[in-house]
């Protein structure tokens, strides 16, 4: 198993434990997508995460800080959801996507 796959099923398994449970792997192993905009990679020992353009890293000794800050933003795009939000899930889920993050 890959560092970056070690690392990435790390986070998954502490998100999961702060009630985070729509994240999955994409693509490498090195990537996971919690929500919709909100994606984070594990890349040189960082977790790097990242939200539009908004772009954050922390410590990739650290799963259990970096899920942390994560769910916290995850619960934060929760409850006001982003004028953005619309039209990049029909951007990227077509029209069928209706209300569902």
């Amino acid at each position: 198993m890959s560092e970056a796959r070690a690392a990435t099923e790390k986070l998954r398994g502490e998100l999961q434990s702060l009630g985070v449970t729509t994240a999955y792997e994409v693509g490498d192993d090195a990537i996971l997508s919690v929500w919709i905009g909100l994606v984070v990679r594990f890349r040189d020992g960082f977790y790097r995460w990242q939200e539009g353009a908004v772009k954050r890293r922390h410590l990739g000794t650290d799963p259990v800080g970096c899920a942390i800050r994560v769910a916290r933003r995850y619960a934060e795009l929760q409850a006001d959801v982003p004028a953005w939000w619309d039209e990049l899930a029909k951007e990227l889920r077509g029209d069928s996507a209706g209300d569902y993050p």
